[in-house]
């Protein structure tokens, strides 16, 4: 189809160079359809960073160490995967929920802001804990029991833009603290000691 429409176009292109008059409207609408065709085809190659992914599941594959990347970070507003050979990608994720990822302790932490995904290790792996979250209204966001993960974290995605009071309960212990959900806020929460 191509072939013939530049067939086509080049007979008109002709028949104007040979004195033959087509009304400008006419060519004008030929070459936007020609215009219009190439933009068409250029389009079609899709490259894998224009396409939509589930960030969500891409977190959780690098948390649950079932994706490889030399470092894989994130922040309030921005996932980064750092590759192997050295190529970075940078995710907006301000349309999502806001992650948050916090490793309970009883002994030992790190101090932590921007969570990293490949790196960061918490003491109590593996292990269930209480989990209740609850924003300032009192309504209850989170309520169950949660295992944290082989690196000692508990994953979690909360509404952006607010403030809530967690509690996490352990072995009889426990410990609370007040977390916002904002724009810059850390999305690695070291600081819940059980007590």
């Amino acid at each position: 189809m191509t072939y013939e429409f530049t067939y086509t176009l080049y007979g008109i292109l002709k028949a104007k160079r040979e004195g033959s008059v087509l009304p400008m409207k006419l060519r004008t609408f030929v070459c936007f359809i020609l215009l219009l065709s190439v933009l068409v085809a250029c389009g079609n190659n899709t490259s894998t960073s224009d396409r939509e992914i589930d960030i969500k599941q891409v977190v959780q594959s690098y948390s649950l160490k079932t994706a490889e990347a030399e470092s894989a970070s994130i922040t309030s507003d921005l996932l980064i995967i750092s590759e192997l050979d050295d190529s970075e990608t940078t995710y907006d994720i301000t349309n999502e929920d806001f992650f948050i990822s916090i490793a309970p302790y009883v002994n030992e932490t790190h101090p932590c802001r921007n969570h990293s995904l490949t790196g960061c290790q918490g003491e109590l792996v593996e292990e269930s804990f209480q989990l209740k979250i609850e924003n300032m209204d009192g309504e209850l966001v989170v309520d169950e029991t949660m295992e944290s993960m082989k690196n000692g974290f508990i994953d979690l995605w909360l509404p952006r833009n607010e403030t809530f009071k967690v509690t996490i309960t352990h072995d009889g212990k426990s410990a609370e603290e007040v977390i916002t959900t904002n724009q810059d806020d850390p999305t690695c929460i070291t600081t819940m000691q059980l007590l």
